[in-house]
């Protein structure tokens, strides 16, 4: 969908037609992994603006994983509320375009996604800004293109006031970006990481690495490699392989290493 003098308006009436309702003040949604749920106090809070940031920029399929997978665990599945994916045309270009079996094979009914692709920057914090203010939504997912210099520290906590107003939980996709500063509740970086075959040598379950940089809860130096159960829409901690790499000589083992090996606090 292509943004047009109507667009809002459209959007608008397409939301509106779906029956949602505003989640309880202090809601939390847990991610299912029960070691890091507890670290997290039983969860992140919905209705705040969350951020993910990829690791590496071949990171930007995972990060997509990680994000509607979190919409998942915060939208809920009554009454199947829709969940809204507001994309710049550069990140549409960079990444592709969103592809229905692939998020069908995540357990999600792509008939719940709303997928709008704003022309420039502007365009998408006009519809980001519209659209989080809606309590119909299940979740909002925003995907800027690069830096997204005019999200900034105000821009982002105009969204953040919105969607404690409307309790509408925002995840904010940022691929071949740097943290900077933001009014997001929290900020994870995500990496990509092999699944782990099933027997048979069936295919795994997919499987990413998560670290959290910070939590206005105070937390922080948590990180986790998780599976997703497609099946129960939920998070599980993934067990290590046990694979040992060769490492070339004259090389200390740990040496260059960026990618959690367990829960950690």
């Amino acid at each position: 969908m292509r943004e047009s003098p109507s667009l809002l308006a459209a959007l608008r009436a397409r939301i509106g037609a779906i029956e949602g309702a505003r989640p309880a003040e202090g809601a939390l949604f847990a991610l299912g992994a029960a070691e890091l749920d507890a670290q997290l106090g039983g969860g992140l809070p919905k209705g705040r603006l969350h951020e993910l940031f990829a690791a590496e920029a071949d990171d930007r399929a995972a990060l997509a994983g990680a994000a509607l997978m979190l919409a998942m665990r915060a939208g809920g599945e009554g009454g199947s509320p829709p969940l809204l994916w507001l994309r710049q045309e550069g990140a549409v270009k960079a990444a592709g375009a969103l592809y229905g079996p692939g998020l069908a094979d995540l357990g999600f009914d792509p008939g719940r996604l709303i997928e709008v692709v704003a022309p420039d920057e502007p365009a998408l914090l006009r519809a980001a800004g519209d659209a989080v203010r809606c309590p119909q939504v299940g979740a909002l997912l925003i995907e800027p293109w690069k830096a997204a210099r005019g999200l900034d520290l105000t821009a982002s906590r105009r969204l953040a006031v919105a969607a404690e107003k409307s309790g509408v939980t925002v995840l904010l996709l940022r691929a071949e970006a740097e943290p900077g500063p933001s009014a997001a509740y929290s900020r994870w970086r995500v990496r990509s990481r092999a699944s782990a075959a099933l027997e048979a040598g069936a295919p795994g379950h997919p499987a990413i690495g998560i670290e959290l940089l910070r939590h206005r809860g105070g937390l922080d130096g948590l990180s986790a490699w998780l599976e997703w159960n497609r099946d129960e829409h939920s998070f599980e901690q993934a067990p290590l392989s046990g694979a040992v790499l060769p490492l070339p000589a004259g090389r200390p083992a740990g040496a260059g290493s960026a990618a959690p090996e367990r829960l950690s606090a």
